[in-house]
């Protein structure tokens, strides 16, 4: 590596949980006396932090990297970190020679000695031994990126082993953190000026206190009652371990914000059953006829859905269709099965042909679309908060989130134009399917 000041470049690859692993990294990168730069051509040390839930996402990783190689002529180095790093191990040194450091999450809080190595010329450091650790929550070096909306993971790993899902194989057991460690997190985080706290996990809401004192919902109570928060949210969830007192919990605490993300997967209790997601469609209702009976508070649905998981029939599929009907998510996020390794779907036939896969994704996607259509209006003319995120100066708007975890652009109308991570009133004068548009209020 160079001998001035040593530079670093990251990206990031997935789901939330690896976006805060990330800060993790680049928090002891800059304790390591990195410093980090914005383009992989100004970088000593490549880092990507990957996700391998789908094929598409891992694959995404070894054209970065093919796209990359040329650098390692000049003396870069190259970094594979988390699930993709987990899952294929040292085979990722046979299919990209030119990567020097392999490393699965567990192992981050070696990195500070991994860093030695690869800066002492070795070629091949791993970091793969142990994914059962606790010591993978947070860190004295996290640099968070955001200084408004902090996250925090209060469990680790998979015990479901779902059909299709890899993560119980790259992330190990579930293990969660103490209550007081989350609070004392969340409590620091409150007196450094944060107001937006996300709880984390592979199964946030499978948390059980090793200290025996709190139930993930008096966990969430308790961290919405701190001075200084204003929201808490928490993702993803299981509807397997989704309780009735988290929804109590929302309801009856106004900075929880009233939004559940609660994967499906899929509408068919059979493909369930498949799936081994260990729940039926009517056990799964029953916890939306929870959230929906709420009573003072409307909480906004969003949801996972996997289509053409093998044997699903197009009767199957129609039943997606017709939960998606019933439930009236705000938001679904939806993709086409794709074998993962080590998973139990690899025994099954993958009989449905990947055209009839995307036809499906595609009928489903857009009957969602219209179904997010017509809810949206349903905000018609309400007043809502919005935490300001940022701005769109071409289209002379501001960029904020509800606490229904929906995007609303809007006008300040002469106002002062409000802070980033400023909370204002915005009330909605449009609706899309997928944002709101408004003008800020008094």
């Amino acid at each position: 590596m160079s001998s001035a000041q040593k530079t670093f470049y990251i990206e990031t690859f997935g789901c939330q949980m690896n976006f805060h692993d990330s800060e993790k990294v680049v928090g002891t990168l800059i304790s390591e006396g990195y410093a980090q730069v914005q383009r992989e051509e100004d970088a000593d040390l490549i880092v990507y932090n990957t996700c391998s839930i789908r094929d598409k996402a891992e694959q995404k990783v070894f054209h970065r990297l093919a796209d990359f190689k040329k650098l390692h002529k000049e003396g870069k180095r190259f970094a594979v970190l988390g699930c993709v790093a987990q899952q294929e191990g040292e085979k990722i040194f046979a299919r990209a020679p030119y990567v020097s450091l392999v490393a699965g999450s567990a192992s981050y809080r070696n990195l500070p000695a991994m860093l030695i190595q690869i800066e002492a010329g070795a070629d091949r450091v791993t970091g793969l031994d142990d994914r059962q650790t606790d010591q993978t929550f947070e860190t004295e070096f996290t640099a968070r990126t955001n200084p408004h909306r902090g996250y925090i993971t209060i469990i680790e790993g998979c015990d479901k082993f779902c059909a299709y899902c890899v993560v119980p194989y790259t992330r190990g057991k579930e293990r969660s953190r103490t209550a007081q460690s989350v609070l004392d997190e969340a409590r620091r985080m409150a007196n450094a000026g944060y107001t937006d706290i996300q709880l984390l996990g592979q199964n946030v809401n499978s948390y059980h206190d090793p200290a025996g004192k709190k139930t993930f919902a008096e966990l969430l109570t308790a961290v919405g009652e701190l001075p200084g928060i204003r929201r808490v949210r928490f993702t993803t969830s299981h509807p397997r371990d989704f309780t009735k007192d988290i929804i109590d919990a929302i309801d009856s605490v106004p900075t929880l914000c009233d939004h559940v993300h609660l994967p499906v997967q899929s509408g068919s209790s059979r493909v369930l059953e498949s799936m081994f997601r260990d729940y039926s469609r009517e056990q799964y209702l029953e916890r939306i006829a929870w959230m929906k009976a709420a009573r003072n508070r409307e909480i906004s649905i969003t949801t996972d859905v996997i289509v053409g998981f093998p044997g699903e029939t197009e009767a199957e599929f129609r039943e997606t269709l017709s939960l998606l009907d019933e439930v009236g998510y705000d938001g679904v996020f939806s993709f086409k099965y794709s074998p993962r390794p080590n998973t139990p779907a690899l025994q099954y036939a993958d009989s449905i042909p990947d055209a009839e896969k995307s036809r499906r994704l595609q009928v489903l996607q857009e009957h969602q679309r219209e179904l997010q259509r017509s809810s949206c209006r349903r905000h018609l003319g309400q007043i809502v908060e919005v935490m300001v995120e940022g701005k769109n100066p071409a289209r002379g708007q501001i960029t904020g989130r509800t606490s229904q975890n929906k995007t609303l652009n809007f006008v300040v109308n002469g106002r002062p134009e409000p802070r980033i991570g400023e909370y204002v009133r915005v009330q909605v004068t449009q609706t899309f399917p997928n944002s709101l548009l408004g003008e800020m209020t008094v």
